[in-house]
């Protein structure tokens, strides 16, 4: 498997479940990601705009390849309602083989 096939998740939040499900339906549906992991009931606290502020969130991994991520966070963005989105990649080391090919073939033809 060459690099740019090695699997990446990319991390974001979201305010609420359906705007998470919207995203996450549409990236699976471009075939950007193979899966989407979803995880309602997250408390966030942060500084914003100067300002410390606490909010319940979503947060999700999208399951997606190396050669993709720069897509999948342009997607994201713009499909996500938030100002400033938080998008990190977390590159993956090792993995079974089996699933990393899967996750190839899903999101072949993006």
């Amino acid at each position: 498997m060459g690099s740019e096939d090695r699997p990446a998740l990319v991390y974001t939040t979201f305010a609420n479940l359906e705007d998470a499900k919207r995203v996450g339906d549409a990236l699976v549906a471009a075939r950007l990601a193979a899966c989407v992991n979803i995880f309602p009931g997250m408390i966030s606290i942060f500084e914003w705009k100067e300002k410390r502020d606490e909010a319940n969130e979503v947060a999700m991994i999208i399951k997606t390849r190396s050669s993709l991520t720069e897509a999948v966070m342009a997607e994201t963005k713009r499909l996500h309602p938030y100002e400033l989105p938080a998008l990190l990649v977390l590159p993956t080391e090792g993995g079974s083989a089996e699933y990393c090919n899967w996750i190839v073939g899903a999101t072949e033809g993006s």
